[in-house]
């Protein structure tokens, strides 16, 4: 049985991967500081508490369950707080990195997949994505994983490490059997907010910008299911056993979807009134944001699945459950 060492692995994405590595056969260990994670999300497998950027306890860690990989989602990931906060950002997501980074390299670890983020490309000049698009962010957390993608590529050519970077879209949803879910945190993304709202009636959903030159004027994102995103992760994991080498994979749908859209599927998914607020823009928001993913179907064999209704029920079947 291969193992693979999960950092963050007690949050959102990262859980929802612990589960698709189980179900895949591999024995998961997680390592969270619980900072931003939930103790009750691990359930698979070991769980160690520690911090990426404690190199005694890392090193500690990876020394003692010897993994096959590294899979690491341990990261500060909200655009907003990365403005108001850079320092937090880089000392968290590209200090933390490099500790761990180092540590693998003390144990002689060297396959790693890293959670990385379409926020690296910044405002696009082309649509939609695709992996050669420059990257150009426009807020220190796009800057904090792109630093991150620079050091796999170095780390392999110098020590021969082996890495894939996958660069999510818009995660979103629950997992459809209600396991593990996305928990509002700080800077709420837009899906559980909406439904939140919904399932409130004094709250008020406010959408951040009308005035976008697009087809209702509301920012375009590609929502992606996590649950789609964590198979990927497997079988990048899989991919990387058989070639080695240094990758970067989009995962998105390839299918823009806008706010005012999500306000209309929470509604339907809810039955709820959801009332609504028409805000200005926040500062780091690109008007669009869509992925090209042809390489990720054709490299990895991935294709998402799951449609923005089926993301937005099993958003809201999580949150009901969890009020």
């Amino acid at each position: 049985m291969k193992t693979v060492f999960v950092t963050g692995g007690a949050g959102y994405v990262g859980s929802h991967c612990c589960k698709a590595f189980d179900a895949a056969g591999w024995k998961v260990v997680t390592y969270d500081n619980l900072s931003r994670g939930w103790r009750d999300a691990v359930k698979w497998g070991p769980f160690v508490e520690g911090d990426i950027s404690d190199a005694n306890a890392v090193t500690t860690a990876l020394a003692a369950f010897r993994p096959d990989l590294v899979a690491h989602f341990a990261a500060y990931t909200y655009v907003g707080e990365s403005i108001e906060q850079p320092d937090l950002y880089y000392r968290n997501n590209t200090t933390g990195s490099l500790v761990l980074l180092e540590a693998m390299r003390g144990v002689g670890i060297n396959n790693i997949i890293f959670s990385s983020t379409c926020a690296s490309y910044g405002v696009p000049i082309r649509l939609p994505i695709d992996e050669t698009h420059p990257q150009l962010p426009i807020n220190p957390y796009g800057w904090s994983k792109m630093i991150i993608e620079r050091m796999l590529e170095d780390y392999g050519n110098a020590y021969g490490f082996n890495a894939v970077a996958l660069r999510y879209f818009n995660a979103a949803g629950a997992d459809p059997d209600g396991e593990v879910g996305e928990r509002l945190g700080p800077e709420p993304r837009a899906i559980p907010r909406a439904i939140a709202a919904a399932l409130n009636d004094e709250e008020i959903f406010t959408v951040n910008g009308t005035h976008f030159d697009t087809r209702d004027g509301s920012a375009v994102r590609d929502y992606v299911h996590v649950t789609d995103l964590a198979r990927a992760h497997v079988l990048a994991a899989e991919m990387l056993a058989q070639r080695g080498g240094t990758h970067v994979f989009n995962l998105g749908t390839g299918v823009g979807t806008t706010v005012l859209e999500v306000v209309e599927a929470v509604r339907r998914a809810s039955g709820g009134r959801l009332r609504v607020h028409m805000g200005p823009a926040r500062r780091g928001d690109p008007p669009v944001l869509v992925a090209a993913a042809e390489k990720a179907k054709r490299e990895l064999g991935w294709i998402p699945t799951l449609s923005i209704d089926r993301i937005v029920e099993t958003a809201v079947a999580w949150q009901r459950s969890h009020r």
